[in-house]
């Protein structure tokens, strides 16, 4: 009975939705928004001599270079088979290209070298069960750079030198407590930060092998998360931080290293300082961003002004430098008007000139892809809650970034919590949109960018004023007119998987629905599946969320638990998990699958064999995202683009409720059929 009251419900507040979605535009297909690019992640080598940039190789994304002089000329560089190349960058001395991989999502990464002359592929890290860490790497230190291993105390990276020709490890650096470590320009490790206990850092002086017997400088709790030295000049002589200490959002200061007097180089009230463009050979900072709204660029240096305001009067959307050669005669820049594809560009500074190299995804070119108006919503305590409206194509007939009839919306949550939203190109964004949702996503407390009044106010609040912010972003959204309060989705990843079910379990009668991507569940048990090398911040999240090595923590975790009160919730739910997630333990999903189930309470539960936290194999992405969509149709009355061949080349299983998610079954059926 209760699954036909359901199935009332929401067969009542789709027709309703339906009714207001605005006159449809043509579908863009998932796999123009999902699928393998035509190219990403473009740079050019230090030398000048080579462009590279990641594009399919036999289906997998893979890294590819070219002559600067003959783009044309194209070759692969890497021939992975499964898991697409998800980081990779130029050796100094441009003769390779260096790249790092895990198995199947477990976050047991491996440096790789590919020699650019002969192709040959040597595994620079060959340890199993070690996560390999990228440390320092110089402009003016040619043959080698610095890498961390956790091969000895998966808790620890030790700090190795890496000779790039040979492949020999020499140790820098024993770990016993350390987080991250600072290098100058000639890889000399100057400075090591390590936790402690109440979730703020000590920062020690190396010297030689050996940290310093006291700290240099202390970052109190509050501070942790907007403060850090942020890197050396070229000569060793300023020590460059983002800094909140004093102060609520974070400056960039200019610290001289003999004297150590300060210089305050930029700052906003808005937001923190974020990025900068740093000069090749001196290591001078000679600009630096803040994204409030939208990004602005500050520059610090005449010449890379002019640069800046040249590139800004001939691209028309936000931009940035991905890289620089050594003389610094030539940029990449990436450039995101948001509704079109991203454009990578060549800049020549001498002569002026931008040169197009591609255009990452030339099927979107013509799409009606949607505008992103920012907004400012206010929170029942007072704070300013930065968020990012986008509406669904034809609803908005002036403009104004309000539809002229409410349509239904999915409230798109961020993972971390810190991290945040940021305005540009948005693949979730225009997708749900185009299927005839409103979307908004908010940058709700403990969110980063803002300043650390932001960050900390979202202490021992998961559950609470975290979730009153996502509340008064739907408020907000109800008394705009961009929706009504019963045709409302939650959907996000990692912490937003958390808030969707922390949604549906603690105020059901808020939303609709929810769509939970590898979100905990159980927050004492997230607390004791965390990665080893998670050490580090380990103090952070208990400050954060509580301490289950207390009574009192536990208490507080349990409560803040969505599994505490699955039994609440009444509205559908999918849910989406990578088998090998280091992050958030696949047991997460089993956990709030088997109680709901227990109680007869519909759950669709999707599973990824090949996954780990989030899923990087674009087959799986558009197998979540088309059972996603079917999922939103039948709780929301949007649009929904044929199930097809979206499950093929998968490995997406359905461990339970495909009946709960329309069309499902029949889809896996056909993929299996397919496969035989």
């Amino acid at each position: 009975m209760r699954r036909l009251m359901l199935a009332a419900a929401v067969a009542a507040i789709a027709m309703s939705a339906a009714a207001a979605v605005a006159q449809p535009v043509p579908l863009i297909e998932r796999a123009k928004l999902f699928g393998n690019p035509t190219k990403s992640a473009g740079r050019i080598s230090p030398d000048g001599k080579w462009l590279s940039w990641v594009a399919p190789r036999d289906g997998v994304m893979n890294v590819w270079i070219a002559p600067t002089s003959d783009p044309a000329k194209a070759r692969p560089m890497t021939a992975e088979k499964k898991r697409p190349v998800q980081g990779y960058f130029w050796a100094p001395d441009s003769n390779s290209i260096l790249f790092v991989t895990d198995n199947g999502g477990d976050e047991n990464f491996k440096v790789y070298g590919v020699d650019v002359t002969t192709g040959t592929q040597t595994a620079l890290t060959p340890f199993d069960k070690t996560r390999a860490q990228i440390v320092a790497v110089s402009r003016n230190v040619k043959d080698r750079i610095l890498v961390g291993l956790n091969n000895r105390d998966p808790r620890w990276h030790d700090v190795h030198s890496l000779d790039l020709k040979t492949g020999a490890l020499s140790l820098v650096f024993k770990n016993e407590g350390f987080g991250s470590f600072l290098a100058d320009d000639g890889l000399n490790l100057r400075l090591a930060i390590k936790p402690r206990g109440d979730g703020g850092q000590e920062i020690y002086a190396v010297e030689g092998q050996a940290a310093s017997a006291k700290p240099m400088a202390v970052i109190e709790p509050e501070d942790a998360l907007t403060t850090a030295p942020a890197g050396y000049t070229a000569d060793g002589a300023t020590l460059y931080w983002v800094d909140s200490r004093g102060r609520n959002t974070a400056a960039l200061i200019a610290q001289d290293v003999k004297t150590g007097g300060k210089t305050i180089l930029g700052e906003d009230p808005r937001a923190d300082v974020q990025g900068g463009l740093v000069e090749p050979r001196t290591g001078r900072i000679q600009a630096y961003g803040v994204n409030y709204l939208r990004h602005e660029w500050r520059p610090l240096d005449a010449g890379v002004k002019a640069d800046l305001d040249f590139l800004k009067s001939r691209l028309k959307g936000q931009f940035a430098v991905s890289s620089r050669t050594d003389d610094d005669t030539l940029w990449t820049v990436a450039e995101d008007r948001v509704v079109e594809p991203t454009t990578l560009w060549l800049y020549d500074r001498k002569a002026r000139t931008v040169t197009k190299l591609y255009t990452g995804r030339p099927e979107l070119e013509g799409a009606p892809l949607q505008p992103m108006h920012p907004v400012e919503i206010k929170t029942r305590d007072g704070f300013t809650e930065v968020s990012y409206l986008t509406l669904p194509p034809g609803s908005d007939a002036n403009g104004d970034g309000r539809p002229e009839k409410a349509v239904p919306l999915v409230l798109l949550v961020h993972g971390g919590p810190w991290g945040r939203d940021a305005y540009g190109y948005h693949g979730v964004h225009q997708w749900l949109a185009n299927r005839g949702y409103a979307v908004l996503s908010p940058n709700f407390r403990a969110s980063t960018g803002f300043g650390k009044a932001w960050i900390n106010a979202g202490d021992k609040q998961w559950g609470r004023k975290m979730h009153d912010d996502l509340l008064d972003a739907v408020d907000w959204a109800v008394k705009a007119g961009v929706t009504r309060p019963d045709t409302v989705a939650i959907m996000g990843g990692s912490y937003g998987g958390y808030a969707t079910l922390a949604g549906l379990a603690f105020t059901p009668d808020r939303f609709a629905c929810g769509v939970d991507i590898v979100g905990p569940s159980n927050l004492n048990t997230l607390l004791k599946t965390i990665p080893p090398y998670w050490q580090s911040i380990r103090a952070q999240f208990v400050r954060s969320m509580g301490d289950p090595d207390t009574a009192e923590g536990q208490a507080l975790l349990k409560e803040r638990s969505p599994l505490t009160k699955a039994d609440q919730i009444r509205k559908p739910l999918l849910i989406g998990q990578g088998a090998n997630d280091p992050r958030v333990n696949k047991a997460e999903s089993d956990q709030i699958v088997e109680a709901m189930k227990a109680k007869g309470i519909p759950v669709t539960y999707v599973l990824f064999p090949d996954e780990g936290h989030g899923f990087a194999r674009p087959e799986n992405n558009l197998a979540f995202y088309a059972t996603t969509e079917h999922f939103l149709e039948r709780c929301l009355g949007g649009r929904a683009e044929p199930f097809g061949r979206s499950l093929q080349g998968s490995s997406m299983q359905v461990v339970y409720g495909a009946e709960f998610s329309p069309g499902l079954k029949a889809a896996v059926d056909g993929a299996q059929t397919a496969a035989k």
